[in-house]
């Protein structure tokens, strides 16, 4: 009996001392409250997840930067043994044409002007004073008027005909009036440069020219003019250089990189990481501490590893720069 006491004393003990479990409590989620449509995101001021989020003070600075283009030899001048003037030498036979025939119509046009008109004026004039006196009739006088008018004609025609390769010189970058002034030693190249870095380039202003042929040797041209024309299709305007050539090195067709020093200005700039694009609008993130606002905002172009904003964005704004993909999940519900 007293060994079942025992046995029934010390189950008892044991159940006595079982460890009793710890209950545990998750920490809680703390959820942001999205405003406005996704306009407004506000965070508890407590809230761990404000730790992630990185931002920067933005205002104006001084932003320059280097633009480069592909360019080529469109022209070259180089003197010729008997002629009155220099030979332009082109890359394109079309404009080899137009400048033969630009001449010629120059050619023809002073002589129309300078001698044919002139002769007829004074015909008609003899003609008149003739008539006054009775030594001519009147048709004399209406044939030297058809004469005088017919010189006339061919004047308007040759500048006409002038007009049209004037047009096509111009359309491939160049000054008709500028190659007739052209000495040997001289070379153009032609580039195209978008429509929107136009007001950023100056003409007379310095370049810097990379040829493939001369890999390792950097030469300074000269931005002599812009084209008259934009293309329709790539928006682009042809920019034509001007280059010392006294050598001959730089041939007509010859490839180069040409590199402009752009000044920006003073504008207002966000880091790459801060902006987002949604259904092809971009838009950046404000903060002020524990609230986040959405701001659309028009870009222009990234400079490094920063963006030219041109509007939506003020001096002294705070711009998220850490954290942006969160929040566009969070203000567009992705």
């Amino acid at each position: 009996m007293k060994q079942y006491i025992v046995c029934i004393s010390l189950f008892a003990a044991g159940c006595q001392h079982q460890e009793t479990p710890v209950k545990t409590t998750a920490n809680p989620v703390i959820r942001p409250t999205v405003e406005q449509g996704g306009e407004s995101i506000l965070y508890p001021a407590n809230a761990p997840q404000l730790t992630y989020y990185q931002s920067e003070i933005i205002g104006r600075k001084a932003i320059s930067t280097t633009y480069q283009a592909p360019a080529h030899v469109v022209a070259s001048v180089v003197s010729s043994p008997g002629a009155s003037r220099p030979l332009v030498l082109f890359d394109n036979p079309d404009l080899t044409a137009d400048y033969s025939q630009l001449q010629q119509h120059l050619a023809n046009i002073r002589q129309i002007q300078g001698v044919n008109i002139k002769q007829k004026e004074t015909e008609l004039a003899r003609a008149q004073d003739l008539a006054q006196h009775g030594a001519a009739t009147g048709r004399d006088v209406l044939e030297a008027k058809t004469e005088l008018a017919m010189a006339q004609t061919d004047l308007a025609n040759e500048r006409s005909l002038l007009a049209e390769h004037e047009t096509q010189l111009q359309i491939a970058g160049f000054n008709p009036g500028s190659l007739q002034q052209a000495r040997p030693g001289q070379s153009w190249l032609v580039c195209d440069v978008p429509e929107s870095q136009v007001n950023k380039m100056r003409v007379g202003s310095q370049c810097t020219i990379q040829f493939t042929a001369y890999p390792d040797e950097t030469i300074t041209g000269q931005i002599e003019s812009f084209g008259d024309v934009v293309d329709n299709v790539t928006r682009t305007i042809k920019l034509r250089i001007r280059l010392n050539n006294s050598q001959g090195r730089y041939r007509p067709g010859m490839f180069a990189t040409v590199s402009f020093g752009l000044s920006e200005g003073e504008t207002l700039t966000i880091p790459q990481s801060s902006l987002v694009t949604v259904q092809g609008k971009e838009y950046v993130f404000l903060t002020d501490g524990n609230r986040f606002s959405r701001r659309p905002v028009l870009i222009g172009p990234q400079i490094g590893e920063r963006i030219v904003v041109y509007n939506g964005l003020r001096p002294g704004d705070r711009v998220v720069t850490k954290g942006t993909i969160q929040l566009k999940g969070l203000s567009f519900g992705y």
